[in-house]
C-alpha cells in the first residue's frame, strides 16, 4: 500500500511509515487507498502489487470498501434503536374538514388505541392499519377521550398523493393530523439487530428502486438527489436536532455511498468489479488503452453528475433569490 487516507479535501495530518503514507483530511466522509501496482502502467510484476493477485483476490479487495460502508450504516441503525428515537403518538391534533373523522365526531386530543380491534401505539402504526383496511370503506376505531373509551366507526376517503419516489399512489384517509406529542422508543440489543437489518434492507431496496426510476425517467434527478451543498445543510440541521438525528444521517449516507459505489461505472468500485468480470471471461486483463478510455469516460460521467447535483442544490436553496436578482 502506497497511501492510506481518512476523509477527503485538504490534509490536516500526514505521516509516512515504511512504504505507506498515512493522512487525515478535513472532510470526514469516506477515504482513499492507493495500492502498489494498482495501475497497469505502474505495474512491475512484484508479489505485493495489486495486479499480481488473482481476480478473486482483487474482487475481495475492491468489495471490502463498500461492504464496510454498508456494515457501518447497519451499526449506526442498531445504535439508534438501542439509544432510543422519538416518534409520534396516536393522539389527534386536528381534523380535516369533510373527512370521516370529523363526521364521526372525533375531537382534537382524542387518543386512538386500536383500529378494528388491532392495538396501535404510534402514529406510523395507525397509518399502516388504516391502509390495510382501505378496501373496506370504513374502520372501527377504539378511542380514549379523557377517562372514557369510545367505539367509533369512521368512513375512509381515497385521495391521490405522491410517494417518496414521486410516483402517484392512492391513499385511504380518515382526515386527522397528529398532535405534537412524542415518545421515545428503545429496543434491546438483540431485537435491534433484526430491526436494524430490516431497516438496512428496506433502504437498500428503496435506493436501487430510485436509481431504476432515475434511469427510466420516472423520477426527477433534481428532486431526488443531493449534492455536497445539500448534504452540508442536512448535516447542520441534524446536528441541531441531536445525537440520534446525526447518527441517522451518517447511517443513511454510509449506506447510500456503499450502494452508489457498487454501480457498474468505471472509476467506482462497481466498475472495477465489472472489469474484473470481463477479465475473468477473457482470461486476461483489458489493454491499457481500453482501460484508460473506460476510466476517463467513467470519471467524466462522475464529474458531470457532481456538477449537476451541485447546480440542483444551488437552485433548490437559492433559486428564488437568484431569480429575483436577475429580474431586478
Amino acid at each position: 500500500m502506497e497511501q492510506f487516507s481518512l476523509g477527503f479535501g485538504p490534509r490536516l495530518l500526514r505521516k509516512k511509515k515504511g512504504d505507506t503514507e498515512y493522512s487525515l483530511n478535513l472532510i470526514p466522509l469516506g477515504g482513499y487507498v492507493k495500492m502498489a501496482g494498482d495501475n497497469l502502467e505502474e505495474y512491475k510484476g512484484k508479489n505485493d502489487e495489486y495486479f499480481s493477485k488473482s481476480p478473486g483476490k482483487r474482487f475481495q479487495i475492491i468489495f471490502a470498501g463498500p461492504l464496510l460502508n454498508y456494515l457501518l450504516g447497519f451499526i449506526f441503525f442498531w445504535a439508534i434503536l438501542i439509544i432510543g428515537y422519538p416518534t409520534l403518538t396516536t393522539k389527534v391534533g386536528g381534523l380535516v374538514n369533510g373527512f370521516g373523522a370529523q363526521t364521526a365526531g372525533l375531537k382534537p386530543g382524542d387518543k386512538i388505541c386500536a383500529v378494528n380491534n388491532r392495538k396501535v401505539d404510534f402514529w406510523q402504526d395507525l397509518q399502516k392499519e388504516i391502509q390495510k383496511n382501505k378496501s373496506a370503506g370504513s374502520v372501527d376505531l377504539t378511542v380514549l377521550r379523557g377517562e372514557s373509551q369510545l367505539k367509533v366507526k369512521v368512513s375512509l376517503r381515497e385521495e391521490s398523493a405522491l410517494d417518496t419516489m414521486g410516483q402517484p399512489r392512492h391513499l385511504s384517509l380518515i382526515g386527522i393530523t397528529p398532535f405534537d406529542e412524542l415518545v421515545e422508543i428503545r429496543h434491546g440489543p438483540i431485537e435491534s439487530i433484526f430491526l436494524a437489518a430490516r431497516k438496512t434492507l428496506e433502504l437498500t431496496f428503496i435506493t436501487y428502486k430510485g436509481f431504476w426510476f432515475l434511469v427510466t425517467g420516472k423520477l426527477s434527478m433534481r428532486e431526488s438527489m443531493a449534492g455536497p451543498l445539500e448534504i452540508f445543510f442536512m448535516a447542520s440541521k441534524a446536528a441541531s436536532l441531536g445525537l440520534v438525528a446525526v447518527l441517522h444521517l451518517i447511517a443513511v449516507l454510509s449506506l447510500s455511498l456503499a450502494i452508489f459505489n457498487l454501480l457498474p461505472v468505471p472509476v467506482l468500485d462497481g466498475g472495477h468489479i465489472f472489469l474484473l468480470g470481463i477479465e475473468k471471461i477473457r482470461r486476461k486483463p483489458l489493454e491499457i488503452k481500453t482501460e484508460r478510455m473506460l476510466t476517463n469516460l467513467g470519471f467524466s460521467l462522475l464529474i458531470t453528475l457532481v456538477v449537476l447535483v451541485t447546480y440542483n442544490d444551488i437552485l433548490r436553496r437559492y433559486g428564488e433569490n437568484i431569480h429575483k436578482l436577475i429580474v431586478k
